[in-house]
C-alpha cells in the first residue's frame, strides 16, 4: 500500500511537468521549469546561495559513502582547475559484485511502467534542482567553468536536458499500447480473437562515461534516457570530474529507495589514478548501452569494440563559420567574440574555423578586407576581455594542461592576429586563465590545411582565407564530411550563398545558425527546442535529444493469447 501511495503522490506532483515537457518537444517553443537566475532558488535569495556554497564546502575532504555493494576501496584525487584540492573520496567498486547487484532490481523497475519510471526520474531531477547552488560549485571546481556558467549549464540547462530525455523516452514507450484486443473475421466461421500485451523491455545495464568539461550537461541525457526506459545505469565519471555525477548518483539512489525500488539501479564506478576502467567496463557482457562524450579516438574505439552494446557517442568536430557578408557588422563581431571567449573555447560547440574570402566581405558600413575583418574581430575580443573581472567571469579556467599546451603551440602555426594573454584571478591565484588566440591561415596551403582541418580544443581559432564564397562552401562541406561538426554558422546577405550553405548542412547533416548578431550564440542550444549535434556526421552518432536517442534503449516484447 505504501508503494501505491508513493506512486499516486509522484504522479500527482510530476505528471503536469511531464505533460508540459511533452508539449514543448512537440511545439519546439521556449519552455523551462528550471530558473536560470541564482536568486530564483528557494525563498531566501542570497541566503540560499550561501547555503549552497556551505554545502559544497562541507563536502571537501569528506568520504561520499553511497551504500552501494562491492566497495573494495576508496578513491579520489580531484584538483580544481582553480587550484583547490577537493579531497573527496568515493567508493571503488568490485564490478563482479556490483554489476549482478544492479540487475536484481530491474524486473520491478521494468514492471513499473513508463509513467512511473518517468515521474521517479522527475523526482530525482527536482531534488537535484533544489541543490542547484551546491551542484554549481561542484561543476565549477571540476570543469573550470566560471560560477555563473557552472550554475546555468551545470544546473538548470543540464536538468532541462535530462527532463527532455525523459519526455522523449516516455513518448517512444507509449507509442505502442499496453494491451490490444485483436479480432480477425473468418467469413462464416467464428472470428479469431487474441488478447495481446506489449511490454517495453530494457536492454540491460547502461554505462555512462562522463566528460571533464560538462559532467552534468553531457551526462544527464544518457543517464535519464536509459533510466526512464527501464535500464539500470552505471555512472563512470571522468577522473577529474567525479563530484557532480557522484552527487547525482547519491540523489538517484535516495529517490529510488524511497519510491520502493532497488537503489542499485543507479551506481557509481569511480577509479584509481591511472586505472582506466572505461575499456574494461565497456566490453563487459552485462553492459548493453554506452553513452560517451570525449575524444574521437576513444569514441571510435567504443564503436568498434563494444559490440555487445548500443553505443551513443559525442566526439570531436571542427566547427566552422562562413563569413561572406553582413548587414550588422558590429553585431556580428560582438557575437563571434563572445562565442570564441565563452569558457575559454572549451565547448564542443565553440567555433574554430572562420572562413573569410581573401578579397574581403560586404557590410552595411562598406567593404572590409580580409585583414580588416580579422583585425576588427581581434579588437572585439580584446575589448570584451579587456576588463580582468569580466574576463574571469567569461573565461573560467583552463581545464587541464593539454588545453594550455595546444594554446601555446597554436602561435607557431601561422601569423598571430590576436595573442593570448594571461589573466590573474584574485579569488583563485592558482587558476590558469588565458584569453583566446586567433591565427591567420591560408585555405589554399597544404600545411595550413593540416592545422585547421583538425580540432584544436580550447581557446584557439583560425581565420582561414579562401578564394570565394563558393570555395568556402566547398571547404565547409569537406570539413563536415571528413571531420564532423557539432554546429555550423554563416553570415551572409546573399540568398544564393545562404541557400548553398543550407544545402551543404542538410546534405552533410550539421546544425546551422544563420546571421546571429544578438544575445543567442553559436555555441548555445536550448533544450526542448534545439538539437545538440545531429548524429549524421563524424562529430557524433547521436543527437541530444530526439526519438533515435531513446528508442533503441528498449525493445517491445509481445505476449499474446486466445481471447
Amino acid at each position: 500500500m505504501a508503494a501505491e501511495l508513493t506512486a499516486h503522490r509522484l504522479i500527482a506532483q510530476h505528471r503536469p511537468t511531464l505533460d508540459q515537457a511533452l508539449e514543448a518537444i512537440r511545439t519546439r517553443a521556449y519552455w523551462s521549469p528550471h530558473p536560470e537566475h541564482p536568486k530564483a532558488y528557494g525563498e531566501n535569495g542570497s541566503l540560499d546561495m550561501a547555503a549552497g556554497k556551505a554545502a559544497f564546502d562541507a563536502l571537501l575532504g569528506s568520504r561520499l559513502d553511497l551504500g552501494q555493494p562491492g566497495t573494495d576501496d576508496w578513491v579520489g584525487g580531484e584538483v580544481s582547475p582553480y587550484g583547490i584540492e577537493l579531497g573527496v573520496t568515493y567508493p571503488h567498486a568490485d564490478v563482479d559484485t556490483l554489476l549482478p547487484a544492479m540487475r536484481t532490481g530491474q524486473r520491478a523497475w521494468r514492471d513499473a511502467g513508463a509513467e512511473m519510471r518517468a515521474v521517479v526520474c522527475l523526482e530525482i531531477l527536482k531534488r537535484i534542482s533544489d541543490r542547484t547552488h551546491e551542484f554549481a560549485h561542484a561543476v565549477m571546481h571540476t570543469s573550470g567553468q566560471a560560477f555563473m556558467m557552472a550554475f546555468q549549464a551545470g544546473g538548470p540547462h543540464a536538468q532541462d536536458r535530462g527532463l527532455e530525455a525523459v519526455a522523449y523516452a516516455y513518448v517512444e514507450q507509449v507509442r505502442t499500447p499496453d494491451d490490444a484486443e485483436w479480432t480477425k473475421p473468418q467469413g462464416k466461421r467464428d472470428p479469431i480473437a487474441l488478447t495481446k500485451r506489449f511490454t517495453p523491455v530494457p536492454r540491460g545495464i547502461a554505462l555512462l562515461i562522463g566528460c571533464n568539461t560538462f559532467p552534468t550537461w553531457n551526462g544527464y541525457p544518457g543517464l535519464f534516457a536509459s533510466l526512464a526506459t527501464g535500464n539500470a545505469v552505471l555512472v563512470k565519471p571522468h577522473p577529474r570530474a567525479v563530484l557532480p555525477l557522484a552527487l547525482t548518483v547519491q540523489v538517484a539512489r535516495e529517490v529510488l529507495a524511497e519510491a520502493g525500488f532497488d537503489p542499485n539501479l543507479v551506481a557509481l564506478a569511480a577509479e584509481r589514478a591511472g586505472e582506466g576502467i572505461a575499456k574494461t567496463l565497456a566490453t563487459r557482457p552485462e553492459i548493453r548501452i554506452i553513452d560517451y562524450t570525449g575524444s574521437t579516438a576513444f569514441g571510435d574505439w567504443l564503436e568498434a569494440n563494444a559490440r555487445q552494446a548500443q553505443v551513443y557517442t559525442e566526439k570531436a568536430g571542427v566547427n566552422t563559420v562562413l563569413v561572406e557578408s553582413t548587414d550588422n557588422y558590429k553585431g556580428m563581431l560582438s557575437n563571434l567574440a563572445f562565442s570564441l571567449s565563452l569558457y575559454s573555447g572549451q565547448m564542443c560547440t565553440t567555433p574554430q574555423n572562420l572562413l573569410i574570402p581573401r578579397d574581403g566581405i560586404r557590410t552595411e558600413e562598406g567593404p572590409r578586407s580580409y585583414d580588416e575583418v580579422v583585425a576588427d574581430l581581434a579588437k572585439s575580443v580584446g575589448g570584451l576581455l579587456g576588463d580582468d573581472a569580466r574576463a574571469n567571469a567569461l573565461l573560467g579556467a583552463i581545464v587541464n594542461p593539454d588545453v594550455k599546451a595546444r594554446l601555446e603551440a597554436a602561435t607557431g602555426l601561422g601569423e598571430v592576429a590576436l595573442a593570448s594573454r594571461e589573466i590573474a584571478n584574485p579569488e583563485f591565484p592558482d587558476a590558469v586563465v588565458r584569453t583566446p588566440v586567433i591565427v591567420k591561415l591560408d585555405g589554399a596551403k597544404p600545411d595550413d590545411q593540416a592545422a585547421f582541418m583538425n580540432e584544436c580544443f580550447g581557446p584557439v581559432s583560425f581565420a582561414v582565407a579562401v578564394d570565394s564564397a563558393a570555395d568556402a562552401v566547398a571547404l565547409l562541406r569537406r570539413t563536415i564530411a571528413n571531420k564532423g561538426a557539432m554546429t555550423v554558422g554563416a553570415y551572409t546577405t546573399s540568398e544564393e550563398v545562404e541557400e548553398a550553405v543550407q544545402e551543404a548542412c542538410l546534405e552533410e547533416c550539421a546544425q546551422l545558425s544563420l546571421n546571429l548578431t544578438g544575445g543567442i550564440y553559436l555555441n548555445q542550444t536550448a533544450a526542448f527546442s534545439d538539437f545538440h549535434g545531429s548524429g549524421g556526421n563524424p562529430a557524433a552518432n547521436a543527437a541530444l535529444c530526439d526519438g533515435a536517442f531513446v528508442a533503441n534503449r528498449f525493445r517491445v516484447v509481445e505476449v499474446r493469447r486466445e481471447a
